[in-house]
């Protein structure tokens, strides 16, 4: 098969510019992990959250970066909340996101009796625990079981696509 005359292949090691802008092709959703540790929600945002790892046991993942300031106290928490970001946060995903103050003043959300943390508003919940945690180049990469959840379909998620936030267009009714 030969290769398209428009798509040249190029070393990663040449340009790591490069190598990020073309991730950046790759669409994701957008969670918040959260969790309240003694009495203060504690949270984070990843899009590199994959679901569908396993069924049996029910299984998901999201990547850290080792400078991560946050990730070392909320991995001590016993249960995380992930709230799949939906188009209702897309004015707030810079406060949520942001290094310095409260990520959560003026967020709605609530929190589970397992101390778990949720967004309101968000196209799915699942509380989950840690299971194991996989070193892997600057970052690691975190497995975790999910024990219970709660999803709205109509609600759709945010997505981040070319390093930008964007929405799903919502599916043509069928008929």
């Amino acid at each position: 098969m030969a290769t398209p005359p428009s798509l040249s292949l190029v070393d990663v090691s040449d340009d790591t510019s490069l190598l990020r802008k073309t991730f950046a092709l790759f669409p994701s959703g957008i969670v918040m992990l959260s969790a309240v540790i003694d009495d203060v929600p504690v949270g984070l945002v990843a899009s590199s959250f994959q679901v569908g790892i396993s069924a049996d046991p029910p299984l998901v993942l999201f990547a850290v970066q080792h400078t991560s300031t946050t990730w070392p106290t909320l991995r001590s928490a016993p249960r995380i909340g992930v709230s799949v970001l939906s188009g209702l946060h897309r004015s707030s995903i810079g406060q949520l996101s942001s290094k310095s103050g409260d990520r959560f003043d003026g967020i709605d959300s609530f929190t589970s009796e397992t101390e778990a943390h949720f967004i309101g508003g968000a196209a799915a919940h699942l509380e989950c625990s840690i299971h194991s945690e996989i070193r892997a180049g600057d970052h690691d990469v975190v497995v975790m079981q999910v024990h219970r959840m709660g999803s709205d379909p109509s609600t759709e998620p945010l997505v981040w696509h070319g390093s930008t936030l964007r929405s799903l267009t919502p599916p043509e009714p069928t008929h």
